[in-house]
């Protein structure tokens, strides 16, 4: 039995597996989450950022590999696990008959909170995600922000030292998201906790987390901050459309000769450019098109965003998707695989 406490990282993935069937959902997947930090998961839909937050939360066995969070083994010691952790699902899991002071306390029992401490803990969350004011309203008559706020002090009210958020945030309009990220960044701060975020909201990883790791079709792509990987793509980000459909690869090996051009992504008749100085290239540009009689339609030139670091790494962007739809389905076959 795992008893010793890794106070350099939080959570540690080795070599994570996860099949169901044919199927391998997670793929060989190693990463650590420093103490303290915000941790993002980015990647689309059925990327694997659910069933690797699954597994970490103890909800689903590893085919294979090691997990572990506060130094306990998922597998070996699940009690322990989820005694350090805190887990606010996609779904609001709040009962909307009952009142937000009710729900906090079903959540305190449910979580074998001391008697004596309940109405603080309590008093604290409610203060801490700004719903004093609300807290004897029936959750029928919250909005969509004001819910999720709720289900995240019901992670919070045991003082976890690991809160999973699993898309935080997703369905909620713009402004609200935000809302979300500062009382998530408030937690943060007042509490010292660590915080593993997945999402498939670019601008969310980009302004929440300290670190971001890219997952796509089950494996990590690259981990880094998103300051790094947007400098590691190049200064800027050239767009270039042509009249070809189907592309000119006697085109695209011409501008890999240009110096400052780091890196290319072609997409059919549109070439996505990472480059260190795009006022110095798009002339150049313009110059091997000219020799070469290739038609530009378009020319753009942007600073690189977390979209164009998924595209470089991935060869395609997230679609989003809010309907709500295939979470659910994926979360039903899921149950149907655990029972």
């Amino acid at each position: 039995m795992t008893t010793a406490i890794n106070v350099l990282y939080s959570i540690e993935t080795k070599s994570l597996t996860k099949s169901f069937g044919d199927v391998i959902a997670v793929n060989d997947v190693s990463f650590s989450v420093k103490t303290g930090e915000i941790f993002g998961f980015l990647g689309p839909n059925g990327a694997g950022k659910s069933t690797t937050m699954m597994i970490l939360t103890t909800l689903l066995k590893p085919t294979s590999g090691q997990a572990l969070i506060s130094g306990f083994d998922v597998s070996e010691n699940p009690k322990k696990v989820r005694e350090s952790i805190g887990y606010v699902q996609q779904e609001s899991t709040v009962d909307e008959y009952l009142t937000g002071r009710e729900n906090l306390l079903l959540q305190a029992k449910l979580n074998h909170i001391p008697k004596n401490e309940i109405s603080k803990r309590i008093d604290d969350v409610l203060e801490l995600i700004e719903l004093v004011d609300k807290q004897d309203q029936a959750v029928v008559a919250y909005s969509g922000g004001m819910r999720k706020r709720l289900d995240i002090a019901g992670g919070l009210l045991h003082r976890p030292k690991v809160l999973f958020l699993d898309e935080p945030t997703v369905g909620l309009d713009i402004q609200t998201r935000r809302k979300i990220w500062g009382y998530v960044e408030k937690i943060h701060t007042e509490f010292d906790m660590t915080v593993f975020v997945s999402t498939h909201y670019m601008e969310e990883a980009d302004q929440l987390c300290d670190r971001v790791g890219i997952i796509d079709g089950g494996k990590i792509q690259v981990i880094d901050s998103p300051e790094n990987m947007k400098n590691a793509m190049g200064n800027e980000v050239i767009s270039v459309v042509t009249d070809d459909d189907e592309g000119d690869s006697y085109f695209v090996s011409e501008i890999k000769k240009t110096e400052l051009v780091k890196k290319i992504n072609e997409d059919g008749s549109k070439l996505t450019l990472f480059a260190s100085n795009g006022t110095e290239v798009i002339p150049q540009i313009f110059q091997i098109s000219s020799t070469l009689g290739i038609k530009i339609k378009s020319i753009s030139l942007t600073q690189p965003t977390l979209d164009d670091v998924f595209i470089s790494y991935t060869g395609h962007e997230i679609k989003n998707d809010d309907s709500g739809f295939n979470r659910k389905r994926e979360h039903a076959k899921m149950k149907r695989l655990r029972a």
